[in-house]
């Protein structure tokens, strides 16, 4: 028989809701609002949740929801670390441990990509998980939301040739790919006991002939090219610097995308913040 959520939980996750401005997540008032914080739409869309699910939770009257949600909702209404462990509590579900990836953000870390809105920002984990992304990213690199773990891994998508804006020589593409194999053995040796990261890892080795033989290689090496080449449907091309930012007191980075101030890159990007996201917006 499957658990229901506690009252205890229920009452928790409506009063961070209520707690939390449209301004903490970016979003503009709109008027007069009949609720305080956020609506159940808004922490839906931003857990990546469905809005039944999250009004059954709140309600007390969902099942238990997995370690991979609680993370969603704990990033979606800016917990602290201390919140998040308990909202995990609440729920029955065992605290990330050292040998799981912790994919949970700093309340910090948000806050700083609220200020970086203009340029596209990234916050990925050890192993290459997208853990979230701003719009700016997200219109850059024709990410759309409601993606699996698996399909927000950099190294899926590369190996599975999941259409991408990026452009690489083949040379460059090796290197990257090799870069990726090496992110994934460092993290699995890391977290050996992450049952998803094992999972994804064994799936590519048997449905990639090209990531297998990297894995049995012997010629890994990690770092990613500091400068970047984009060729958007709605900007055009677009060359980048990008920036790995390790985030202190984790095991997450924080990756920034910038152009070079008067470049055709800076006027691209400045484009995509104007139309690029228009375009994405009106896919969802």
């Amino acid at each position: 028989m499957e658990t229901i959520v506690s009252d205890e939980l229920a009452s928790c996750l409506r009063s961070w809701r209520e707690r939390v401005s449209p301004a903490d997540i970016g979003l503009a008032a709109g008027g007069q609002r009949r609720v305080r914080g956020l609506r159940r739409e808004e922490v839906a869309q931003l857990a990546g949740v469905s809005m039944d699910y999250l009004t059954r939770l709140e309600q007390g009257r969902a099942t238990r929801p997995s370690g991979s949600v609680l993370g969603s909702l704990a990033r979606a209404l800016r917990l602290t670390d201390l919140e998040r462990n308990h909202l995990f509590r609440l729920a029955g579900q065992p605290l990330p441990g050292s040998g799981v990836i912790d994919t949970h953000i700093p309340a910090s870390v948000l806050r700083l990509m609220d200020r970086l809105a203009d340029v596209p920002v990234l916050v990925t984990t050890v192993a290459g998980e997208i853990i979230t992304a701003n719009e700016m990213a997200k219109a850059l690199f024709l990410e759309t939301a409601g993606s699996s773990r698996r399909e927000r891994t950099l190294a899926w998508r590369r190996f599975m040739n999941v259409p991408s804006s990026r452009v690489m020589t083949a040379e460059e593409r090796t290197e990257d790919e090799t870069i990726l194999v090496g992110e994934l053995q460092e993290a699995l040796a890391r977290y050996p006991a992450d049952s998803h990261l094992a999972a994804l890892i064994s799936d590519l080795r048997t449905r990639s002939h090209r990531f297998e033989e990297l894995w049995n290689s012997h010629e890994l090496r990690l770092g990613h090219a500091k400068e970047k080449r984009f060729n958007h449907p709605e900007v055009g091309e677009l060359t980048l610097d990008c920036d790995d930012l390790v985030i202190q007191g984790s095991d997450l980075r924080l990756v920034v995308f910038t152009a070079a101030p008067g470049s055709s890159s800076a006027r691209a990007l400045q484009l995509l913040g104007a139309i690029g996201l228009q375009h994405f917006d009106a896919d969802d």
